[in-house]
């Protein structure tokens, strides 16, 4: 694994947001040296379409990496794409002009996106005097408060002039220093906001890097489309590296895809990170602002990280969301779409264009839910809420999970090192019963509520207690019609009939299950019955009448078997062990004698006729006591060939 050294300044992407017009891609310019405006139409127009990107170093020698956004209403999308991968934001308001329309839908994408450290700048402050910009940045006080920006600095600048650039740098670098520097899960992921091809290089896609390092070389998954890629460049910041940390912005060159296989919000991810869903379950607020309530079946264009896809909402917990409410909706989507539980999204009403809320996702991969089910509102109130072993312990609420997909679950959105240690908190208080793997390449075992397994052991007796009545002349419930009965993969029944079998709840045995306490008994009648048929075997020891004579069934043979009242050596053949024994012991011993014994020197020797002793000979061969070659018995040896008995004269 590739690791970032502590000392290592931690980068910061930041995000501007603001009107259109009011100087966002000026004051990048101004502040990094770099015009972030990279297409001709922008340029022409003098007004940011697609999302720009430039760096500069800070005074305490971090990177900070700064995505400019349109300003317009009409690109609010790609707006969007880039605001969903920064850490802090600079909110730009032009001083002359004031708080704006795009700047009050920008604040509050960026509240419900949890952005809550940023920078208000005031720009363009030399085209107004003193009591104006005291005016404004009373106004924008009152516009930030009951944000999460309530707290950000207000920093007065002006592009043309370079005035309060230095104060912004500064801020910038404190918002730096704020940087949460998580441990994470070291997996890598990369939402892709950029798709384009670099002549002798082939395909590159540019983003926001979260998660892990990605290193040259490095293979890994483009979600939701599955494609295997591998990593022949890295650039950051224009700068060749041979690896890239998390918080930065990357481009990555792919090897094994081309430009036409992916899209903005496509996800470049570390292998079994993320799940495709067509659903996911979040925690929704709808802005105060909404001009409509969210009700079933709305449908809404769905923004997180780079990605929006269509999708229609299904309220939980509640007929409709008005504004202002907050609650719990599922969202189906049309195609799938990749998330972990945590992230943040932006929902908008397609028409009329308008953002309406947003929230964060809960569980990224779930069920189909029953609107207003006390147990789904419950499990998604833990999700949210909970500690790693009550995330854990929703995760197999419905139904066992095995340590693999636990690990591999984008819904508990935890690190190995977290499941493993919340599945032993969760043991050790008696919530959870582990149960260890069984088959032979099973890397780890499997996780169930102690009420499930229970509920299973009562499920189980109760099963096998019925089949002893229904059968009581069986050993037991053949396995694989246990298992099917039970509706439990092989691998998962394998591990529960183990641990079963552990706590004597069951016995596993010739490839049947049973209750301890079972044992086959014959009733009166049926004693009556095989009493005369007993007799004959007795006194017929080699040559014993067929059940069928004393118009036995053949599962009161069976169950006379599994008794040891009798041996059935073939199917309508049954003799009494001490005779099997006899003819076991004579038949080696003639053998021993003379290197080999044939069917009539069987019948000769026992008294007997050419049926019986075929029978016989013949589960010698089964029990591997004999072996045939030609028309010779020898004893087994496992070992020996087909040579061992030469040609005879």
């Amino acid at each position: 694994m590739i690791t970032t050294s502590l000392d290592t300044p931690q980068p910061i992407v930041l995000g501007t947001a603001g009107h259109v017009d009011h100087g966002k891609s000026t004051l990048v310019h101004a502040l990094t040296g770099i015009d972030p405006d990279r297409l001709a139409e922008e340029k022409a127009r003098s007004m940011t379409i697609d999302l720009g990107f430039a760096w500069l170093t800070l005074p305490s020698g971090r990177t900070a990496s700064i995505i400019d956004v349109p300003g317009h209403e009409r690109f609010i999308k790609n707006m969007l794409a880039g605001a969903g991968g920064i850490d802090a934001a600079l909110l730009v308001i032009a001083a002359d002009d004031g708080p704006m329309p795009q700047t009050r839908e920008h604040l509050a994408i960026l509240d419900l996106l949890g952005i809550d450290r940023g920078v208000i700048v005031l720009a363009k402050s030399d085209l107004v005097d003193a009591d104006w910009l005291d005016l404004m940045t009373a106004e924008t006080h009152e516009l930030i408060a009951g944000t999460l920006l309530s707290d950000a600095a207000i920093v007065t600048v002006s592009a043309r002039t370079g005035a309060g650039l230095d104060t912004l740098t500064a801020e910038i670098d404190r918002l730096a220093d704020r940087r949460s520097t998580g441990a994470g899960d070291h997996r890598p992921r990369l939402p892709i906001d950029r798709v384009f091809t670099v002549a002798g290089f082939g395909t590159v896609v540019t983003g926001t890097l979260s998660g892990g390092e990605l290193a040259v070389g490095q293979e890994l998954r483009l979600v939701p489309t599955g494609l295997p890629v591998r990593v022949r460049g890295l650039q950051t910041h224009r700068e060749q590296v041979a690896q890239a940390i998390p918080g930065s912005r990357v481009a990555v060159n792919l090897a094994g895809v081309t430009v036409d296989q992916i899209r903005r919000g496509d996800v470049l991810a570390s292998p079994a990170l993320l799940t495709p869903s067509v659903r996911l379950d979040a925690r929704v607020r709808l802005l105060n602002t909404a001009s409509t309530r969210l009700d079933q079946n709305d449908e809404v264009d769905f923004f997180t990280g780079a990605a929006v896809l269509l999708a229609r909402a299904t309220p939980l917990d509640r007929e409709a969301l008005a504004p202002g409410d907050e609650g719990w909706v599922q969202f189906r989507f049309a195609r799938p779409i990749a998330a972990l539980r945590g992230d943040r999204f932006i929902i908008r009403r397609p028409s009329p264009s308008e953002t309406i809320g947003g929230g964060e996702i809960v569980d990224p991969d779930p069920a189909r839910h029953r609107r207003f089910r006390p147990e789904v509102l419950s499990d998604l109130d833990r999700l949210a809420g909970g500690t790693a072993a009550d995330i854990v312990f929703a995760a197999i609420a419905e139904r066992p999970r095995s340590m693999r997909v636990l690990v591999a679950d984008p819904a508990a959105g935890l690190s190995a090192d977290q499941v493993e240690r919340a599945v032993t908190e969760l043991a050790e208080n008696g919530s959870v019963v582990l149960l260890p793997g069984q088959r032979i390449g099973e890397t780890a075992g499997y996780v169930l509520s102690a009420a499930h397994w229970r509920a299973f052991l009562e499920r189980m007796a109760l099963d096998l207690a019925e089949f002893h009545r229904a059968y009581p002349l069986r050993r037991g419930v053949p396995r694989e019609a246990l298992r099917h009965n039970l509706g439990l993969d092989p691998p998962l029944f394998d591990a529960a009939v183990a641990a079963a079998a552990i706590a004597d709840v069951l016995v596993d045995e010739h490839g049947t299950i049973r209750l301890p306490s079972f044992q086959i008994a014959l009733n009166a009648s049926q004693e009556a019955a095989v009493a005369p048929f007993l007799a004959a075997v007795a006194s017929q020891p080699f040559s014993p009448p067929a059940p069928a004579t004393f118009g036995l069934d053949g599962e009161l043979v069976v169950a006379l078997e599994h008794l040891g009242l009798v041996v059935r050596v073939s199917a309508d053949v049954a003799l009494a062990g001490a005779a099997l024994d006899i003819a076991r012991a004579g038949t080696l011993a003639t053998i021993d004698r003379e290197g080999s014994i044939s069917l009539s020197q069987f019948r000769d020797q026992f008294q007997t006729s050419r049926k019986y002793a075929q029978a016989v000979l013949e589960y010698l061969d089964r029990q591997r006591v004999t072996r045939r070659i030609g028309d010779e018995r020898i004893r087994f040896a496992a070992n020996s060939g087909s040579d061992d008995l030469k040609e005879r004269p």
